[in-house]
This record gives structure tokens, sequence and C-alpha cells, in this order.
């Protein structure tokens, strides 16, 4: 059936009687066509996309050199599956990551269709290296909702509830927050306090983390406590893992955010972006660890699709060629000046953060401080009903994170902060 001829309405019918309710979805009208930066629903509204599929569309809906690469893949082929017969671009954006990716040792990357997939394969590659099996995480992190991906996770609902048991060796350590009152010291010491309490460091195979947590709240790791965890790793032979799969291709005015610290991870995962809309994952690191899994051992039957690795050497070039690193951070620069003049009219803002673009405001009650979720779900409302997408996160939903294309026209940018600015005085 042509959905142009249906109504919002009559598709959320469909969609409540086809479709599970633990598939939760944001918004109650349906895509017809985007481009850009904007999209339009199947009754013909526009929309400020301020959410780009969670941090996919950092080069933007449709951007024309990703559609031409993706056609002239099709014009070849669409699959093959690469562990049984292969093709020169997997190679070649391999040795492009390589090149781009943060250190400048040997390093090997193997290609997944999932940010999820990717963590899950980190782990694996972790695993093998060093012959152990524990991982350290950090509460308020996302990891992926696969089994592993869920016993990393710190943040109970709604990923957890009802799906345990979890894979075991997994443990959890304070997250550096500095508005909740938790130092880098007291993250590290927690650390520490692991390998008293609840795990030998030499059985630890990895610590997970992200640079800036995305589901968490769009909190950045401060450097020391980067810094602290490169030589906790060092002194027990513990691999430090870093996970772009939300931070990554320019959306923290770095390529990869690891690139604002003084400190090397060991394996970086990352997705999203990575393929401007189309679905990729990768994990990239030292050679020597990355090849310690057997042949075999890494892979899948769509891992590394053609049409997807095509689509990300296009974003490699587009991000070059439109300097969008740079655009990133001026516009992350905007939007944090915008919010810190909005701060003295607004008491419920708490903070304004972010490295980039990746900006976040955290709302709070005036006076106790506390998590204010219904300012942030009333902001959220007030700007959807005036046609910009929000999206919350943090672990009591009090944060409103922006994930707009780095590619958005200067005249829509001004739009959005007009309606932005509207939402956040009337909310």
């Amino acid at each position: 059936m042509n959905s142009k001829a249906l109504s919002n309405e009559q598709l959320q019918q469909r969609k409540n009687a086809a479709t599970p309710r633990g598939v939760g979805v944001m918004c109650d009208f349906y895509a017809e066509r985007a481009s850009n930066s904007e999209l339009w629903d199947v009754e013909g509204r526009r929309f400020i996309d301020f959410a780009a599929g969670i941090a996919v569309l950092n080069t933007g809906h449709r951007h024309p050199k990703l559609l031409d690469a993706i056609r002239a893949q099709m014009e070849k082929f669409t699959h093959t599956a690469y562990q049984i017969v292969p093709y020169a671009s997997y190679v070649e954006l391999a040795e492009r990551i390589n090149a781009v990716t943060p250190g400048d040792y040997a390093k090997k990357t193997a290609f997944f269709s999932t940010g999820a997939e990717a963590v899950e394969n980190a782990v694996k590659i972790a695993r093998a290296h060093t012959g152990r099996p524990a991982i350290i995480a950090f509460s308020g992190g996302f990891h992926g909702r696969t089994m592993m991906g869920m016993a990393l996770t710190g943040k109970v609902a709604p990923y957890k509830l009802g799906f345990g048991p979890f894979p075991g060796e997994v443990f959890h350590a304070p997250y550096p927050n500095a508005l909740h009152g938790i130092s880098s010291d007291d993250a590290l010491d927690a650390v520490k306090g692991l390998f008293k309490s609840d795990v030998d460091p030499h059985r630890v195979a990895a610590i997970i983390l992200e640079p800036v947590q995305g589901e968490g709240g769009f909190y950045a790791a401060p450097a020391e406590f980067m810094r602290g965890l490169r030589a906790l790793c060092d002194e027990y032979g513990i691999l430090l893992v870093a996970d772009e799969v939300q931070t990554g291709f320019g959306r923290t005015g770095k390529l990869f955010a690891m690139e604002h610290y003084d400190v090397l991870p060991d394996l970086i995962t990352m997705a999203k972006s990575l393929a401007g809309g189309m679905p990729l994952s990768a994990v990239s690191g030292r050679a020597e660890v990355m090849d310690a899994p057997a042949p075999g051992g890494l892979g899948g039957t769509y891992a590394g699709n053609p049409l997807a690795v095509a689509s990300a050497l296009a974003v490699l070039e587009v991000m070059a060629e439109e300097n969008l690193v740079a655009r990133g951070a001026r516009l992350g620069d905007r939007l944090k000046a915008q919010l810190g003049e909005l701060k003295s009219s607004v008491p419920q803002i708490g903070e304004v953060r972010g490295l980039g673009a990746m900006v976040a405001v955290e709302f709070t009650q005036p006076g106790s401080g506390k998590p204010d979720a219904e300012y942030a779900r009333k902001v959220q409302q007030h700007a959807l009903k005036n046609g910009l997408l929000l999206l919350t996160c943090g672990s009591y939903g009090n944060v409103i994170r922006f994930l707009f294309p780095l590619t958005i026209p200067d005249t829509v940018m001004d739009e959005a902060l007009g309606i932005l600015s509207a939402a956040i005085r009337l909310a």
C-alpha cells in the first residue's frame, strides 16, 4: 500500500497491531522523505532533525556523494560475504580507518554491521589477546542491546528489564561526573576497589568506556581520568577500549573523541556515522591485538557489506572536502553560547556542556539541584510541536542532547535555535 495515501493515525494503528511494544518509538508520525537536516512526514509536515538517526547522519540525510557511491556499487554487486569472496573496497576502507584513527602504531580493522556487534567483537578480541575473561565498564555507559552489550551497559531501565541473567565477569565502576559529585579520583579509586573486592586485575581483559557518554548524558571523561585508566591498564596488562560508536566521525570537534586526550586506546569501536545511514561498524586497533583471534573467529554474513563500505568511503571524502570536523566544532560553540545565554534567565538549566557538536543541556530543580526530567520532557515536546526533533538522555532522563547533521545549513540552524530557545523558555 502506498504510504502517501495513509495518514499518520492510520499508520500508527497498523504499527500497534503489527509490531511489539518492546520496540519503543518516540514519534507518532511517519517519515516520507528527508534531505540534509530536514525531514517530512507522510502528511507533508516538515521537521528539523536534531536527532539524526541517533548520531548516524553527521553527513546529513541523503548526501549526494553517498548516494552516488551506493548506486555505483549496486551496479557491480550487492553481496558476496567478504569471508567467502573478498572485495577491494573492504581492504581500502580498512586502510583508511587505520590511517585516521589515533596512534601511529601498526593497526588493523575488521568490519561488522552494528555498534553492538562491534562491541561484542572487541570483547572477543580482548579476551583472545589476553587470555583473560573479565571486563570493566562504567555506570551510565551504553554499549548495545545484545546480551554482552546489555551486561556492559550501566543503565537498567529500559535496556535490561526482564532480560537477565547476563554474561558473567562484567564489573562496573562509577563514571566521573563533577555535577553529581563524582571526581576522577573517586572513579579511579572505585576501579582499584574492584581489584580488591571483586576481581583480580590479572583476570581483567579490558576496560571499556565511552570517551563521552552518549545515552548516559554526554559527560566527557576528564583528561586525568583517561590518563589514570591508561596507567592502570599498563600496570596490569589490561586493554583500554574506547567505544566511539556515538562520538566518532566529527561529532566532538575531532574525527575521534580520543584525539582530545594525550593517551591512546588499544581498540576503538565505531559505527553510526561511519557509513552515513548504511549499517556498518568496525573494530580498529593495535595489529598484534587484532590478530589474536584465529581465522574464522571474526566475521558475519553481512559484516562489511559492500554498499555500506562504499558509503563509508564517501563519508571520509565528504568529511575532508567539506571540513566537517571544524564545522561541527563551530556549530557546537554557537549552540553552547546560546544555551549559556539562556542559563541566566532559566534557572532549570543546571549545566551546558559538550565537546564540539556533541552538546547537551541538563535540567535540574532550582535550589535542590535534583534532576528535572519533567522539564526536559516539556522542552522536547514543545520543540517537537514546532518542528524540531530533540532527544533526551541521561540516567534520570533530564538531559537533552543535540545531534544535528554537521552539514546543516546556517539558515536552518538559525531557525532551529529559535525554536529551541522558545521551548526552553516556555517549558
